[in-house]
């Protein structure tokens, strides 16, 4: 059953009061077909408006969804032949990041991105997508491997953040992460970022260095989470939803700030509504990048990456 949020109760209220109609009219003789037309299109009238003007923090809610589509299900939906590979070569393999290789309309890609759970269990395997350094580290051999053989690298960004444990620090987070965007920033071969719910820090940043960034609609992506933003700017992480508002952290914002490229349209209600209709829409827009990004040599992926991250920021005097 999916979550109802905040924002959504006037939907869900008047779906409950068409289905209440529906089963009334089937279980008795009372046609109510037209009341129940007239409520069908108030309804989607009322989620056309409301879906199309959520503030900041709505979004953050939406991205948060616990049953949004994860890595695992685009990779179903978007290529053919994946084959996870598994391990850093240096201590062991971490379930919150994903990667191996697969087929984007029968062309061989690197595939990678951050994991996280549909339920409890699920979750505490995937360390609520936070990876470990040997994630970030599986994640660097993977390029280094794609680079090697030529192959274009998708990356999925969902995380709340980099794990912050002592173990991982024990076993070098910081460097792991600064170690990924040295050496993203120098690949090859052409590299797409999509930010698919949550894009939190460096965590996010770690699969982030691509000559183009997309954004799903309803996703976001910042230094840290509004609440965390909040306990350090005004000591109250209840003021989250002032400080998602004030940080920008939404796709809309992003875009206008020359930070992503492109803003991939959600399914009516978020992706969770429906995964495989979403995965068509994010199709096209991964078919333009790989096309485009084709068409250079080495040199000229390495200078339009830096260009574009050399470009980010407006400055006034």
């Amino acid at each position: 059953m999916s979550k109802t949020l905040a924002f959504e109760e006037p939907i869900v209220k008047l779906r409950e009061k068409i289905a209440e109609l529906e089963e009334f009219t089937s279980s008795n003789d009372v046609d109510l077909t037209a009341e129940i037309t007239n409520l069908k299109t108030r309804l989607s009238n009322l989620e056309t408006e409301i879906y199309t003007n959520m503030e900041p923090w709505d979004r953050v809610q939406v991205a948060r969804h616990p049953q949004r589509p994860t890595t695992k299900e685009y990779i179903e939906e978007l290529f053919e032949d994946f084959f996870e590979l598994h391990g850093d070569r240096c201590f062991g393999d971490d379930a919150a990041i994903v990667a191996g290789i697969g087929s984007f309309e029968s062309k061989p890609v690197t595939i990678i991105g951050h994991q996280r759970g549909k339920d409890t269990k699920e979750n505490v395997k995937r360390n609520f997508g936070m990876p470990h350094p040997e994630g970030y580290r599986k994640a660097l051999r993977l390029m280094k491997q794609a680079e090697k053989f030529g192959r274009p690298i998708i990356c999925f960004i969902d995380t709340k953040g980099a794990y912050p444990g002592k173990a991982a620090e024990e076993r070098g987070q910081s460097e792991a992460i600064a170690r990924n965007l040295v050496e993203m920033a120098g690949l090859k071969v052409p590299v797409v970022s999509i930010v698919i719910g949550e894009g939190g820090s460096g965590g996010a940043l770690a699969l982030g260095v691509a000559n183009h960034v997309h954004m799903l609609e309803h996703s976001t992506y910042s230094v840290i989470s509004p609440e965390g933003a909040a306990s350090i700017l005004w000591k109250d992480s209840s003021l989250s939803k002032q400080a998602a508002e004030a940080m920008k952290i939404t796709a809309q914002h992003l875009k206008q700030m020359e930070i992503i490229d492109e803003i991939i349209p959600e399914v009516l209600g978020g992706a969770h509504r429906d995964a495989k209709a979403q995965a068509e829409n994010m199709r096209n827009v991964l078919r333009n990048s790989l096309e485009v990004l084709g068409k250079m040599d080495e040199n000229e992926i390495i200078e339009n990456r830096y260009k574009k991250f050399r470009n980010i920021g407006v400055f006034t005097e």
